[in-house]
């Protein structure tokens, strides 16, 4: 074979291993962090800033009470470095692929050490007052705890830690990097803590009802009076005693304020509400609008604060 030929497929030889290598790094590229729900993203994006990228599984405006995974997403799944789920009391739909995963892939925080002892008990629904009390003995039971976990800043915290944990065993040389970014987020959520704490105190004693059953973690750390809900699950439409006895307390004014969101626009919010001197108002319980950046976190919890001062005060 002539030099020249041979030269010729030298370097297309070359050529190709050189493409190959930059595949192989944009495939690694690709792999990132993925969570079940965005606030988990709020989370995991400020660990993983600068180490790897942060993706969410479900499409804005989803809730995970109702969703289906589409092939894309058992891709998406099977792909990631690392996966971040509460477990299957919230995201059931999730619970047969994740099982398939390797352990050391996966995050759950529900199933967190630190974080069995600070859950708090669901509720069944639907058709029970106000108060719990069953009325019609046919319950929707909606897990033994509400598993709407990072309305918790103590327990996302925790959840920071464990993501933190995972990506330092699957990238030990970041180590820096991931150290940095956790003691970050640890100072940044300390200090909006407080400010959030003392922003929202002027509005602890005042009643008002939230459309589902998702805010619990929030109002206990912070201190809230919520007078209850229109349902647990938001699938699911309130029955007419419970809408009955909300309805009753708006008229004596118990209620300063009733809170639609922004995934469930239900009429009957708006019914219950006519003809009283009550507020309406939104909570986000997912924050649909905020960026995945190392700050999210922060600022999905500062907007959340906004929304309640702002219907509430």
């Amino acid at each position: 074979m002539s030099k020249p030929i041979m030269k010729l497929k030298k370097s297309l030889l070359l050529n190709s291993l050189v493409a190959l290598s930059l595949l192989g790094g944009l495939v690694n590229a690709n792999a990132a962090v993925l969570t079940s729900v965005r606030p988990l993203g709020f989370i995991a994006a400020a660990i993983a800033d600068g180490v790897t990228p942060t993706e969410v599984l479900l499409p804005d405006g989803a809730s995970p009470h109702d969703y289906a995974l589409r092939p894309s997403d058992l891709k998406s799944m099977r792909s990631a470095d690392l996966l971040v789920w509460v477990g299957p009391d919230l995201e059931g739909f999730m619970s047969k692929s994740v099982a398939q995963l390797p352990p050391n892939r996966v995050v759950e925080i529900g199933a967190l050490a630190g974080v069995k002892p600070l859950l708090l008990a669901g509720e069944d629904d639907d058709e029970h007052d106000i108060h719990g009390a069953n009325a019609s003995g046919d319950a929707h039971h909606h897990g033994q705890y509400n598993m709407h976990l990072w309305m918790s800043p103590v327990i996302a915290k925790q959840a920071a830690e464990a993501i933190y944990g995972k990506l330092l065993e699957l990238m030990p040389k970041k180590k820096d990097q991931l150290d940095a970014n956790l003691r970050q987020f640890e100072e940044g959520l300390t200090k909006t803590d407080i400010k959030l704490g003392k922003m929202l105190q002027p509005v602890q004693g005042k009643g008002y009802f939230v459309f589902h059953d998702a805010y619990g973690y929030f109002e206990k750390h912070y201190g809230l009076s919520p007078l209850g809900h229109f349902t647990i699950n938001p699938e699911i439409q309130p029955g007419a005693q419970r809408l009955h006895q909300i309805r009753t307390q708006l008229v004596e004014q118990k209620a300063v304020c009733v809170f639609a969101e922004p995934q469930f626009r239900p009429a009957v919010i708006n019914a219950v509400a006519q003809g009283t001197t009550v507020r309406m108002g939104t909570l986000d319980p997912l924050g649909s609008g905020i960026a995945l950046t190392r700050d999210s976190y922060v600022n999905f919890l500062s907007h959340l604060t906004s929304q309640y001062v702002g219907c509430l005060e």
